[in-house]
């Protein structure tokens, strides 16, 4: 069985990394799609697609898990009823959708799909606005985030951007 779980991934946390191994117990392979993906340098969405694949592949190596996980960009195309048969245009066929996004679960249940609720995990600490927010105002964020998104976080240079472009300097 493979499943899809979307996101935005700004960054990718350890909420969604304890998401994602849950489904990696329940099915054989995972697509996760990067939503938002034609969305970059800004506050709400600091990371590229591509820096968001590097964070979210180097994070699941980590795990040492042999199962497949396909990690495809998804752009907005802003038409809520055709965006379920643009995502399918996108990935490969899947079984069952994970989410906790209200809209994504009604449009994948209109089309006929099979969707479930992923569990949340410790929404307050793991939640991506928050920890943008610690990133901008020089917080601890490393510890809600997998080691390796941290180390990508620190090669491209993601604390100076969120400063930069929210036009704080610290």
């Amino acid at each position: 069985m493979r499943a899809l779980f979307v996101g935005r991934f700004q960054p990718y946390h350890l909420g969604h990394h304890e998401v994602v191994k849950i489904i990696l117990e329940e099915v054989d392979e995972l697509i996760i799609g990067i939503g938002s993906a034609q969305e970059s340098h800004t506050i709400e969405n600091p990371f590229t697609a591509g820096e968001r694949v590097l964070m979210i592949s180097r994070a699941i190596e980590e795990l040492g898990i042999r199962k497949k996980v396909y990690i495809i960009p998804l752009e907005d195309i802003y038409r809520n009823s055709l965006w379920v048969s643009h995502v399918c245009s996108m990935v490969p066929p899947f079984d069952v959708v994970y989410t906790n996004n209200p809209l994504v679960y009604r449009l994948f249940k209109e089309a006929g799909f099979k969707v479930l609720k992923t569990t949340m995990i410790n929404r307050t600490e793991f939640h991506g606005t928050e920890i943008r927010r610690k990133m901008l105002e020089g917080v601890e964020w490393e510890k809600f985030v997998p080691k390796a998104v941290i180390e990508v976080i620190k090669e491209i240079g993601g604390i100076e951007r969120i400063r930069e472009i929210s036009g704080k300097d610290f």
